[in-house]
């Protein structure tokens, strides 16, 4: 494996821990993964403190800003600076003006946000987002799925060193792996994808993203609000999310393990092998 770049040796801490096998303590000293605090400010206000790996953290903003609805475009944010600190790391973006307005006007704090999603919502409009149907057409077969998630499994440089982030990525037409980004955090892997794929300008609805993970609503909206209409995951989904699915055309595959998996929602996008 390539040496670690600086900015992902950030997400990396090295502890002494006791190993142990059957009787046998060995002393030494492990890498871990890093997760430290990351506030994501909106021309000077704090909008939301995430946990996540520190590092990817411009793909990381613009990919929330785009899959929270914040922004409709990456050309809509105008200046992104990475600031570190002693408590955690502070995310300054300059948006466009009719964005911020628009924040402010349907502002919810979500400082503090876990896996449910909803901390700060007051109604239930506010708690679950309905975003468009999808319109991709993007049709894949069992065995690019399978493959695509055995290559993004080794391509997991910080799952391979800590056991203990996520991963999502994003695959073409052909079934080839372009992008994969890591994160403690579910969303916010996917979050990471999203941004980097933004930033690169690639066609949302002319691939699959696969995950590392459940597939929660969370994970089925976020995917959605940007237009993917083929998500895989490599465990199972909620009710919740294969309700979404539904509602907003996306194909929804969970529990991708071995040579198996379940078929969940909008079907149609997926390429059958002919009888022999």
């Amino acid at each position: 494996m390539n040496a670690f770049t600086d900015e992902e040796r950030s997400a990396l801490v090295r502890v002494p821990v006791e190993k142990w096998d059957a009787d046998r303590r060995v002393v030494c000293e492990d890498d871990v993964a890093e997760e430290i605090p990351v506030a994501l400010e909106y021309n000077g206000i704090s909008h939301a403190v995430m946990m996540t790996s520190p590092y990817d953290l411009e793909d990381f903003a613009l990919g929330f800003s785009l899959s929270e609805g914040i922004l409709q475009d990456r050309s809509e944010l105008y200046d992104c600076e990475v600031i570190p600190g002693c408590d955690g790391i502070q995310v300054q973006m300059q948006v466009a003006t009719e964005r911020f307005v628009a924040l402010k006007d349907k502002r919810r704090n979500l400082t503090g946000r876990t896996g449910c999603g909803l901390c700060g919502a007051e109604t239930l409009e506010q708690a679950i987002r309905r975003p468009e149907a999808t319109i991709g057409t993007a049709m894949f077969s069992a065995a690019q799925i399978h493959a695509g998630m055995k290559t993004m499994r080794n391509m997991q440089r910080l799952q391979k060193y800590t056991g203990a982030t996520h991963a999502a990525a994003w695959m073409t037409v052909e079934g080839s792996i372009d992008l994969v980004r890591e994160d403690v955090g579910r969303h916010n892997a996917l979050d990471k994808l999203i941004g980097a794929m933004a930033a690169k300008r690639l066609d949302f609805s002319a691939g699959a993203a696969l995950i590392t993970s459940r597939a929660s609503y969370e994970m089925v909206q976020k995917s959605a609000t940007m237009g993917i209409g083929f998500l895989a995951a490599i465990s199972a989904p909620t009710s919740l999310a294969i309700r979404m699915a539904e509602e907003s055309n996306v194909t929804l595959i969970g529990f991708v393990r071995d040579q198996s998996h379940v078929v969940y929602a909008q079907s149609h996008r997926l390429i059958r092998a002919t009888s022999k």
